[in-house]
């Protein structure tokens, strides 16, 4: 009987000293610090504008002017964001992803900043647009639509310079630690962050909020200059335009078959994802009966812890020998979670699915970003995610709009089945017709050794 328990502890200790090893090495928590930290800002601003414009119109025509508003604080970055995720990899291959990374952080601090004046003055002035009678846009909401769209570009050109900085700072056999190590703090930030927002929304002025962001923003600049690691490119191939050298990046991904098979998948996957999640308010109101916004925020909560824990539990299932059929094995725990969501009717069966399906895109995350490490050539790394993530979130904006046409057909229920039951068949249909990804796999070994076992 004590055997097992002292292989347990066994066990423990080992996993305990691995990460233990992450936070030896110099570089690794400037690093996490800097990645957890811009990665969680951007939300905390956005929880700001939506409170903001949604607040800008009086009672009685607040519910069609917001809805129409807040639409457009949508559509005012998904264009330049999209752009902007075509060059980011090219940017983040071509030149040092260093100052790449500070240069960013940098300017997401002045589009704050720039906010920050704008809703601390507000000017009184509105412009009128075609949609509800009377419909309006306050000059002041006009101005934070650009500002916004510069805090999304800035993230963007941001995410592939600093994930291709990870393999830079830990070994192979570690990046399952470290990604997960760094999203889950992600994770947690953000929600805190969030949560903190909320608070001073309401027991200040609103532009007290963005100090919250704008801390994460700082701090992330000083935990940049403190990271002391060589993140410049060496290139073995001479230099082209960077839509050129984007365009290269798309064709390397279209060559590894593999690694295209999961951009495709991801694809399909965020659509369906973001049909059903965008219309978990309503889920909540229309098919649990329940409207205090309290469970609204559990939910929430549960889903953002969820996810944060499969960043961290994704390492401790050596996936390296078998990332891509570990990827599809939780592609189809997503469809059935989606599928018990539209299945029960009680708050307290429907916290813990969403504990469980939260789990499966956080270790999704982690399982891909270290095998992009790991198998893609230093030079082209920061194209290959830039790529990825245009692919695989081009059409989340397509889903959210679909996702409240689906609910006026189906019903809110019957969008939670078909969402999830697509996603279901469509892993089905990966397990079968996706031979590339299925043989996906990468052995770790020690730092700069980045062509590993990596069929594609």
């Amino acid at each position: 009987m004590r055997l097992p328990r002292s292989g347990s502890r066994g066990r423990r200790r080992n996993s305990l000293s691995r990460y233990g090893n992450l936070f030896r090495q110099s570089s690794f928590p400037s690093l996490l610090t800097a990645g957890a930290l811009q990665l969680a800002a951007p939300a905390t601003v956005l929880v700001v504008l939506v409170y903001s414009v949604t607040f800008a119109y009086p009672v009685s025509v607040r519910t069609n002017y917001a809805a129409l508003a807040l639409a457009f604080l949508g559509l005012s970055s998904t264009l330049p964001t999209l752009a902007s995720m075509f060059v980011s990899g090219a940017l983040a291959d071509r030149y040092d992803r260093g100052l790449l990374m500070r240069t960013a952080n940098l300017v997401s601090i002045v589009a704050t900043a720039g906010t920050a004046l704008d809703l601390a003055y507000r000017p009184g002035s509105s412009l009128a647009l075609p949609g509800p009678p009377g419909f309006y846009l306050p000059t002041w909401v006009l101005v934070a639509y650009p500002l916004w769209a510069v805090v999304t570009v800035t993230s963007a050109l941001f995410r592939p310079a600093y994930n291709t900085s990870i393999p830079r700072v830990v070994e192979t056999n570690d990046l399952g630690r470290a990604n997960g190590v760094i999203y889950a703090v992600a994770a947690v930030v953000s929600a805190v962050a969030t949560l903190l927002v909320g608070v001073l929304l309401a027991v200040g002025p609103v532009v007290y909020a963005l100090g919250v962001p704008f801390v994460l923003y700082f701090a992330t600049q000083v935990a940049l200059v403190l990271l002391d690691v060589d993140l410049s490119v060496v290139r073995r191939s001479a230099s082209k335009s960077v839509l050129r050298e984007a365009r290269d990046g798309l064709a390397y991904l279209a060559r590894r078959r593999g690694l295209l098979e999961i951009t495709v998948a991801s694809l399909v996957v965020n659509f369906l994802s973001a049909v059903a999640l965008v219309e978990l308010g309503l889920y909540l109101e229309g098919w649990l009966g329940l409207s205090n916004g309290l469970w609204y925020g559990a939910l929430v909560a549960v889903l953002t812890a969820g996810t944060a824990t499969g960043f961290i539990l994704a390492s401790r299932v050596r996936f390296e020998h078998r990332a891509g059929r570990v990827m599809i094995v939780l592609i189809l725990g997503m469809g059935v979670g989606l599928l018990a969501l539209g299945l029960v009717r009680s708050i307290v069966l429907a916290l813990p699915i969403a504990f469980l399906y939260g789990l499966m895109p956080g270790m999704i995350t982690t399982v891909f970003l270290s095998t992009i490490q790991a198998t893609v050539p230093d030079e082209v790394m920061g194209r290959v995610f830039s790529a990825d993530e245009l692919g695989s979130y081009a059409l989340v904006p397509v889903g959210q709009f679909a996702g409240g046409l689906l609910v006026l057909a189906l019903g809110i229920q019957g969008l939670y089945l078909t969402a999830g039951g697509t996603i279901v068949l469509f892993a089905g249909l990966m397990l079968v017709s996706f031979g590339a990804l299925r043989r996906l796999a990468y052995e770790p070994k020690p730092a700069g050794v980045t062509e590993a076992k990596a069929s594609s």
